[in-house]
């Protein structure tokens, strides 16, 4: 077993005690209310605003609330939840029917590439893990989303411009510049950062295909 399978456990067994002692809510995935939930599916939606139709993997989909944010939606969507924990999936497949247009999996190995990748909030809990341990699991899955999402992907994080007084030692706070660059550097030169929504984090959208437009 690699280092990164070990986070993976880890990561697994932490949402699993909080989908057991929260349910199917943002408390069930570490967020504190179901409106910061939505803002944040909001500025990952920016991805495909416009679009009559897309494909989307949702990565680290938790009990699928982006799939209900996207049946709500005006776009025609073929979604794909993945999670690394089987209590969340198997309550998505039981809350949303898992569908053509709409299925769960926690095997990785199946996914394969839709339009965009999106992951929320899956990089925020560290727990005791070092900092360069944790940079590496969320390298590798941003290249998982690269790979995953043809025309871009998106994900957040938690950011070190937040007060260093309201910091909590098991989170992990990341430079807005420093991924902007990475991303810019090894995926698309069509990146962005938007950090203008009222929470202590931002998000980075990457588009690999705007330089064909």
């Amino acid at each position: 077993m690699t280092d990164l399978d070990h986070l993976r456990e880890d990561v697994s067994r932490y949402y699993s005690a909080t989908f057991r002692e929260h349910g199917a809510r943002a408390r069930g995935v570490d967020w504190n209310s179901e409106e910061g939930q939505r803002t944040r599916f909001t500025q990952l939606a920016r991805l495909w605003a416009g679009e009559p139709s897309v494909s989307i993997i949702d990565y680290g989909c938790g009990y699928g609330a982006l799939a209900d944010y996207l049946r709500g939606s005006d776009v025609r969507v073929s979604y794909i939840g993945y999670d690394l924990c089987d209590a969340m999936i198997a309550h998505a497949r039981t809350a949303g029917p898992d569908t053509p247009e709409y299925s769960f999996t926690t095997d990785a190995g199946t996914l394969t590439p839709a339009d965009f990748a999106v992951a929320s909030g899956v990089f925020n809990v560290k727990q005791d893990a070092p900092i360069a341990d944790w940079e590496h699991y969320v390298h590798a899955s941003l290249d998982d989303l690269s790979r995953l999402g043809r025309r871009g992907f998106g994900f957040n994080l938690l950011t070190l411009d937040s007060d260093t007084e309201r910091r909590r030692p098991h989170l992990y706070y990341a430079s807005p510049e420093e991924f902007f660059a990475h991303c810019r550097r090894r995926y698309s030169r069509w990146a962005s950062v938007l950090q203008d929504y009222g929470l202590y984090e931002f998000t980075i959208l990457v588009r690999k295909d705007l330089g064909n437009s």
